[in-house]
C-alpha cells in the first residue's frame, strides 16, 4: 500500500495520540526525546514530530504490535507511514 502525505499523517497523529494514552510508554519516549508535556501538546499535528514518534515505537515490535492492534492496522503499515513524513527516506550506507 502507498501512502499519501496525508494518509502519512493521519498514522502519525493516531501514534501521537496512542503514544500520550499509554502510561506506561509515554514516559519512556518523553525520557528518551527530551520532549515535556507542552513539547507533546504543541507539536501534535506537526509531520516530523509525528515521524519522531513513530520512529520510536519501530525501535521495538511490541510496541508496533500494540499500536496496530489498538488502530486495527497492519503491522507494515507504520513503517509505510513513516517513509513517507519528513525524515523518513530509506538510509543508503555507502
Amino acid at each position: 500500500m502507498s501512502f499519501s502525505h496525508d494518509q502519512a499523517e493521519i498514522i502519525g497523529l493516531q501514534a501521537v495520540a496512542w503514544l500520550a494514552a499509554n502510561d506506561d510508554l509515554l514516559p519512556v519516549f518523553m525520557g528518551a526525546s527530551g520532549v515535556s508535556e507542552a513539547d507533546l501538546r504543541e507539536n501534535l499535528t506537526d509531520p516530523a514530530f509525528q515521524g519522531s514518534v513513530l520512529d520510536f515505537l519501530l525501535m521495538d515490535d511490541v510496541w508496533i504490535i500494540a499500536f496496530c492492534d489498538a488502530q486495527g492496522l497492519a503491522y507494515d503499515v507504520p513503517m509505510q507511514a513513516r517513509a513517507v513524513l519528513p525524515g523518513g527516506g530509506e538510509m543508503h550506507w555507502t
